[in-house]
Parts: C-alpha cells; sequence; structure tokens
C-alpha cells in the first residue's frame, strides 16, 4: 500500500524545522521497516505553507510543480545542518474569517490524493491544522516555536538555538557595555511567553530580565540599575521581552495593524525602556532589538536531535493512524497528544516558581 504524505512549515520559521523534514523523509523512505510497517511512503513538500495548499491547482502541471516539491533521501540529504525552512513558510492564516480557504485547502487536499498532512507549526498555525483535521484532512502536528508557548509538551523546535544566539549575542554586547560604562537594553522575542527572555537571560547572566507574565515597575528597573553603578559594576545587560510592559501600560506596538491572526505588532519596548532609563538617571543605555536574529543560523546539536525525533515520530503516527494529534516530549520521552488539548492554552512562565518579581530574574539566578 502507498500512502501520500504532505508536509508543510508554517508562521515563523526557525532552525530545526529542516531537520525534521529531513528525518521524516528517511524515516518515511526506509526500506527495510517496509514489511514491518505494511505500508511504503511518497513525501510531497508543500511549499510556503498554507500558500501552497490555497495557491495551487492540482489540475495543472504547472502549478503543482510550483508549488509541490517531491522530496526523497537524495533532496533532504544535507537539509538537517540547515537553519531557516527549505519548503519555504509564509504567515498568512487560511482561515481568516473575512477570507476562509478551508474548503479550497480541504479540497486541494482530496485532489493531490494526500493521505495525510504534517504540519510543523506554533499555536495558531496548529489551530489551524486541528480545524482542518475536524474537516476531515488527517493531520500530524510538530511543535515549532521559538517561544516555547506551546503546551503538552516540553520541547518546541527552535527554542534551544534562539536562547544559544541571544546568549552569544549578549556575551558580544558585554565587550562594548564594558568598554565605555554603558547599560544596553535587549530586547528578544516573546509575546505573550517570557521564556527566551528567562532562559536567555539565566545563560548570558543579564543583570535584569523583564517578562510578559509579570508587569514590571520602571522605577524599580532604575533602582537596581542605581544600585548595581553603586556597588562598582562598570555595565549592565537589561533582557526583555518584546511582550513585556510597565504596570498600568499597554504593550509597546512595533507598527499599526494587525497580522493574519489578530494579533498587533509587537516590538519597541526595549527602546521605550532605553529612553525612561536615561530620563531618570546619568547613565548612558543604549538599546539592541535582535529581532528576526533569532530565528537565523544552522541550528544546535540539541534542535538537530530533536528534529530527528520529532521527524521519526510524525512518520510512527500515521502508521498508528495517531490523527489529529501532535508529537510531544514529555520528561525525555517522546508522546503524542490531542491537538485540541495542546491548543487549550499557552505555556506560559510559572511566575511564583521561576521568576523574581522584586529583582527581576529567575529565582536562583546570582548576579
Amino acid at each position: 500500500m502507498k500512502v501520500n504524505v504532505g508536509v508543510l512549515s508554517a508562521g515563523g520559521d526557525c532552525p530545526g524545522i529542516n531537520s525534521a523534514v529531513h528525518w521524516l523523509v528517511n524515516s518515511a523512505l526506509d526500506r527495510d521497516l517496509v514489511p514491518v510497517r505494511g505500508v511504503m511512503f511518497n513525501i510531497l513538500g508543500i511549499r510556503d505553507g498554507w500558500k501552497g495548499l490555497v495557491e495551487i491547482n492540482p489540475d495543472k502541471r504547472a502549478s503543482v510543480n510550483q508549488w509541490i516539491m517531491r522530496l526523497d533521501n537524495d533532496v533532504v540529504r544535507t537539509w538537517d545542518r540547515y537553519g531557516g525552512t527549505r519548503l519555504g513558510t509564509s504567515r498568512i492564516n487560511p482561515l481568516a474569517p473575512q477570507d476562509d480557504k478551508t474548503e479550497i485547502i480541504v479540497k486541494n487536499c482530496k485532489k493531490l490524493g494526500l493521505d495525510a498532512l504534517v504540519v510543523l507549526g506554533g499555536s495558531e498555525n496548529l489551530g489551524v491544522a486541528y480545524r482542518l483535521y475536524k474537516e476531515g484532512v488527517k493531520i500530524i502536528g510538530i511543535p515549532k516555536t521559538i517561544d516555547k508557548d506551546l503546551s503538552e509538551t516540553d520541547y518546541t523546535l527552535g527554542f534551544d538555538s534562539a536562547v544559544n544566539i541571544i546568549t552569544e549575542d549578549i556575551d558580544r554586547l558585554r565587550v562594548t557595555a564594558g568598554s565605555h560604562n554603558r547599560i544596553f537594553v535587549v530586547e528578544c522575542m516573546g509575546r505573550k511567553a517570557g521564556w527566551l527572555a528567562l532562559e536567555g537571560g539565566e545563560a548570558s547572566g543579564a543583570a535584569i530580565i523583564l517578562i510578559p507574565e509579570h508587569d514590571f515597575l520602571m522605577d524599580r528597573v532604575v533602582e537596581l540599575l542605581k544600585m548595581r553603578k553603586k556597588a562598582g559594576e562598570r555595565y549592565s545587560i537589561v533582557l526583555i521581552s518584546e511582550g513585556a510592559k510597565p504596570r498600568g501600560m499597554e504593550p509597546v506596538r512595533e507598527r499599526r495593524g494587525k497580522d493574519g491572526f489578530g494579533h498587533f505588532y509587537l516590538g519597541g519596548v526595549g527602546g521605550f525602556v532605553a529612553e525612561e532609563i536615561e530620563k531618570s538617571s546619568n547613565m548612558e543605555v543604549r538599546y539592541v532589538a535582535l529581532r528576526h536574529l533569532q530565528r537565523g543560523g544552522a541550528p544546535t546539536a540539541y534542535d538537530r536531535r530533536m528534529g530527528r525525533k520529532f521527524g521519526v515520530a510524525a512518520i510512527d503516527m500515521i502508521v498508528n493512524e495517531d490523527f489529529g494529534r501532535m508529537v510531544a516530549l514529555h520528561q525525555g520521552r517522546i508522546e503524542s497528544v490531542p491537538l485540541k488539548k495542546a491548543l487549550d492554552k499557552l505555556h506560559l512562565v510559572d511566575v511564583e516558581q521561576y521568576y523574581n518579581t522584586k529583582n527581576y530574574r529567575t529565582l536562583d539566578q546570582i548576579i
């Protein structure tokens, strides 16, 4: 029996996606497993995420060639060592109320003969996948988000690589901060979950960490920095999530408008904090927004390994017909969880357990 499997990455790119696709293909096409599984696989890579399934015309060969990439071991041979997504991705929401493409996607999946669809995405795009599952598409989800805000899994692809990038960039900033006796406010991603700032700040030894889960007092931030200067510290690093905000204020927006999922474009809170510190002190402050640097570069060893585990698990789930579910890591074990349960709530920082609300850092962090 031949099983046609489509695979796409949706939403933001990150290291680890290519590794997952590489090992999904390798596992699917492993000839030694055919007698055990009783099935053979044909893997179709869908270009540019949901856009590919919306724009494709399955009745026209040119359109199929444009939006479909046939994947085999030769095609994906080196993918696991590269960041980003070789399949491409897009930020569109195909289920937007004003322009719902559900029927088009379901129809195109049927015309392409897809027996299953593997989706690598975060909460919004796995939400799209779950909606399609309810419409009859056989869905398998792989958690992919540098924010690590998906529940029911201990890990999401891209997080470790992003934390490493934050750590490396702050290490570089320390050199110039110490040379000039400056404060650097570094803004990282994290709309609602502060895991990147918390773990990146812990790894880099940032003096102050500000996260979305706990609104901070600007006066307290300034006070802590003055205390460090009085103690003889030449410089300080303040690491802040893009979704963090001062108490009593709304999140700072990068620009007007919303994305396809109804979210405001965040960014710039680090600049606001830097200005407020300079107004309230005689300290010199610089602001750096890491933005898409956090998504770039090659995957770390951990993301390569997790990509392998998640990709292989996705094929096993198809064999076992575990549709409507997501690959997950639980206490070192690879499991599967219902997509609906994974999407019920976001995985946020437990402030009481992990965060020092007085000194704005991790509870066990010593500066």
